[in-house]
């Protein structure tokens, strides 16, 4: 998928993926004509930028083939080729940021050009510098580490386990702690310390690349892409961070008693962190897997799960991505065209390796949209749908723009779309499509039972989603060497998490490299930011519907102002700063986390009751 200026494959937290840019200098593509063809004066810098999109809309459709058939069909052959694209482009990409910058003091810029040439230089994950070989050899790291990854497998019970199989295991409940460990441990050992070296080496080059550009580090140009200074950013992120940090350390505290009435003390303590394998998720970063564990006595059975609704129907996953499609249709959406259904990947081919993790693609920056799962019929894979398809139509609402606009109005929104649109996954929508009886519709007794599922997903990912780019800016800057990556790993996830491995990890390893992203070389803010944008636009889009009841059975499922209004902002794409398209749904140009905190203030009341006496923290 084509999030920014690079082929990116978006996926859940869910969450998006990008794989990584590779170059290779040896044969590049034709480029567009250099900035010194164009005079530094406004009629020229309009013309270079006119060039360089026309440029990048076609040779992306070149990349965007490439990628896709290399992540639906791994070999080394496909490697070489989406080597090879990556690297035609990144080169072109590092060439039209580089030049972008002469243009960057010339008085009179019409603001729309000068948009675009801060785009051009921003929009550059893991940028080349110009020394020889630095571009080829960044190239081959990217591709190596990205079809590792997409091999790798960890153990159970001593035999071998795939990615996609190895993370439904870990949600299994059924499973002794023994055998998470083996998992976890396996899983991290197996995949992530194995990319260590590679993934050293790919920071020292792309950090030259950056320092090129006429940034700080690497981390310091991934800050600077949302209309505000680097500093600015990572305040803005930490402020709402603290406004929510009070609900994640109270679900911590509910959910650490819990496990420890389940396991023991010799286990999980009663007090401290908690272990991490024992939370329904390799990564821990997502914990709704164990609600059954958790759920509070007498209202945790809210009456249904959607996988065994969706298996007692018999649904397959064309189903469920129809399901999906239906949502969107119901707000006035087009449907999706007959390519999407005969060129997507839905579930995952018998015969060849492929990349599992979710993603939705843009291959054509027009119509040719796709998703890429390894579907699988469960609650999660339905929710994963319909954030999925909200990339998928958030990409043609503003194919219109022109090719840097062609984009999220920052990476958070391009999250958010399809996640708030999930929200509405509530007991009247599963009525309304036919998934659920009416009478079984959950009585208001049982909704601590249906925020508290929610928040083990939602509320947990939240210190997750902020300490990725945290850890990698450590490592982009320098304050995190290579020898110490994984002390600090482990320690970071200690301290926003509260959470450690189930044993003593080697300082060796690589445990962070086991998450796909970190290889895959995608920013991770995005998400943090998606999990508090969500609610923003879930709560702007039930006021819009005339919403009356609690916020978190509301379902807008079906309205179609809605569904115009939310088009309004997506056709926008990245045309305007993320504040006006912010404004334009919601009313207010500014990011809150007061909506998520409304939505789930009975779960933090009923929280604060359930754990007095308890020991905060760890």
């Amino acid at each position: 998928m084509r999030y920014s200026l690079i082929a990116l494959a978006a996926g859940l937290a869910a969450a998006s993926t990008a794989p990584a840019l590779a170059q290779d200098t040896a044969a590049a593509a034709p480029a567009a004509p250099a900035a010194t063809t164009y005079p530094a004066t406004p009629a020229g810098a309009a013309q270079y930028v006119a060039a360089v999109e026309a440029d990048f809309a076609k040779s992306s459709i070149e990349v965007n083939r490439a990628n896709w058939i290399n992540y639906t069909y791994i070999n080394e052959d496909t490697d070489a080729l989406s080597a090879k694209a990556n690297g035609d482009f990144t080169e072109k990409q590092v060439s039209y940021a580089t030049q972008a910058a002469r243009y960057a003091g010339v008085a009179g810029l019409d603001p729309d050009v000068a948009r675009k040439l801060g785009i051009l230089r921003q929009n550059i994950v893991m940028p080349a510098p110009s020394t020889p070989g630095a571009a080829a050899e960044l190239s081959d790291i990217g591709t190596r580490m990205s079809s590792a990854y997409g091999k790798g497998k960890g153990t159970l019970d001593g035999k071998p386990i795939n990615g996609s199989d190895i993370e439904a295991e870990m949600g299994n409940v059924n499973h002794t702690p023994g055998e998470y460990a083996e998992m976890w441990t396996s899983w991290h050992d197996n995949v992530g310390k194995p990319l260590k070296a590679d993934y050293v080496k790919q920071v020292e080059i792309a950090n030259k690349g950056a320092k090129e550009l006429g940034y700080a580090d690497v981390g310091a140009m991934w800050r600077s892409g949302y209309d505000m200074t680097p500093e600015q950013f990572a305040a803005e992120t930490e402020r709402l961070w603290q406004e929510v940090k009070p609900l994640y350390l109270a679900l911590h505290t509910y959910v650490r008693r819990k496990l420890n009435e389940k396991y023991g003390d010799a286990v999980q303590a009663k007090t401290g962190p908690i272990r991490a394998d024992l939370l329904g998720n390799m990564w821990a970063q997502e914990w709704g897997n164990i609600y059954p564990l958790v759920a509070p006595a007498g209202a945790g059975d809210v009456g249904y799960d959607i996988g065994d609704l969706l298996t007692a129907q018999n649904k397959t996953p064309i189903d469920m991505v129809k399901a999906g499609e239906g949502f969107y249709s119901s707000l006035g959406f087009q449907p999706l065209p007959d390519t999407f259904w005969t060129r997507s990947m839905i579930t995952k081919p018998a015969d060849r390796e492929v990349i599992c993790h979710a993603s939705a693609w843009d291959i054509d920056n027009m119509d040719d949209i796709r998703i890429k799962m390894c579907t699988k019929v469960n609650a999660d894979d339905f929710v994963t749908i319909h954030h999925e398809l909200g990339h998928n139509y958030y990409q043609r609402a503003y194919k219109n723009q022109s090719y840097l606009y062609q984009n999220g109005a920052n990476d958070g929104f391009h999250e958010a779309i399809g996640d708030f649109i999930a929200l509405s996954i509530t007991p009247q929508y599963l009525v309304q499509i036919g998934l659920l009886d009416k009478a079984k519709v959950p009585s208001a007794d049982k909704d601590i039972g249906l925020l508290l599922r929610q928040a083990m997903d939602k509320v947990a990912f939240l210190p997750f989603g902020l300490l990725i780019d945290r850890y990698r800016w450590g490592i982009f800057d320098g304050s995190i060497q290579p020898a110490d990556y994984n002390k600090a790993w482990t320690k970071m996830r200690m301290d926003y998490q509260g959470i450690v491995p189930p044993s003593a990890r080697p300082d060796d390893a690589f445990d962070a490299g086991a998450k796909y992203h970190i290889p895959g070389n995608t920013p991770y803010t995005r998400y943090f930011l998606a999990r508090i944008l969500q609610f923003q636009f879930y709560q702007a889009a039930c006021k819009q519907a005339g919403w009356k009841g609690p916020l978190h059975r509301c379902s807008f499922y079906g309205d179609k102002k809605v569904g115009e209004n939310l088009n309004k902002m997506l056709e926008m794409g990245q045309s305007k700063p993320w504040p006006d398209a912010l404004k334009v749904f919601t009313g207010s140009p500014k990011i809150s986390a007061k909506p998520m905190l409304d939505y789930f203030a009975p779960l933090q009341k009923w929280l604060d009751a359930q754990n007095k006496g308890q020991t905060a923290g760890w």
